[in-house]
């Protein structure tokens, strides 16, 4: 996490005129803000000299039209004469009603394409801003079919488990740990953090007050899965050249100093 110093594009053009990239040129009446443009009206009436083309109108090319008749001399004491008969032949039956299509009632929500960030990408180590471990840093393992991204702290060293968040609430850093040889279970998808809800107790007389909310628990399989990934993410982390500085990096909380702004800084 480094603050990076603002360049104005002055001096860095006179710093350097080859290497920076080639700007798009500009309009020439452009919104100076709230609606007010450069020019007014009458002022852009004269520099595009649009006096010169009033009263003046461009003659229309009439296209041929396609023939679709045609005209046939039919023989005969009793057909002299001439008929029309059309160049394509008519469909001698017609449908009563159009066809009905076969599509889904409803555009459901996971059927949705999903499009994340370049820099979320598993490896990533990424900053949560939300939920029960706001503040925290975690690894990305995985973007799930539903858009959400699978982080994990992991567990041991932070305290963040194996949960789900939403791309907007994490922010991307430049750190990475290569976890190509970490295998997520098959059966790891969303359908696997679905909370199950707990069955509302029964009211009898004398315990209105007595029931009391249940705590969510993890499962055992939640627990055995935690385990097993934990353990392929810090082998993940033993292989890293900073071992021991990523392990803190991972332990520390994420905070802001005073005049520290997170758009001018580069994580």
């Amino acid at each position: 996490m480094v603050e990076t110093s603002v360049v104005t594009p002055a001096a860095s053009a006179a710093g350097n005129k080859k290497a920076g990239p080639t700007r798009k040129p500009q309009r020439r009446n452009y919104n100076l803000g709230s609606g007010v443009y450069r020019f007014s009206r009458t002022r852009m009436f004269h520099k595009k000299a649009l006096w010169k083309f009033i009263g003046k109108k461009t003659p229309k090319n009439p296209r041929p039209k396609a023939k679709t008749t045609l005209e046939k001399k039919i023989g005969g004491e009793k057909n002299g004469g001439t008929r029309t008969v059309y160049l394509k032949k008519r469909t001698k039956s017609y449908p009563t009603a159009n066809k009905v299509r076969k599509h889904p009632s409803k555009t459901y929500f996971c059927q949705h394409k999903r499009r994340f960030r370049a820099s979320l990408k598993p490896g990533a180590v990424v900053i949560l801003l939300a939920g029960l471990h706001k503040g925290k840093r975690a690894v990305l393992l995985k973007n799930m079919a539903s858009g959400l991204l699978l982080v994990s702290g992991p567990f041991t060293l932070n305290g963040v488990p194996l949960r789900r968040i939403h791309p907007n609430y994490v922010i991307a850093t430049s750190t990475q740990i290569d976890l190509s040889g970490v295998k997520l279970p098959e059966h790891m998808n969303d359908r696997y953090f679905k909370r199950v809800k707990a069955k509302k107790a029964k009211k009898s007389d004398g315990e209105i007050f007595a029931a009391k909310k249940e705590l969510y628990k993890p499962s055992e399989q939640r627990k055995t899965d935690q385990k097993e990934v934990d353990k392929q993410i810090l082998q993940a982390i033993k292989k890293h050249e900073h071992s021991l500085l990523l392990r803190k990096y991972l332990c520390t909380m994420f905070g802001l100093r005073s005049s520290q702004y997170p758009h001018r800084m580069k994580f």
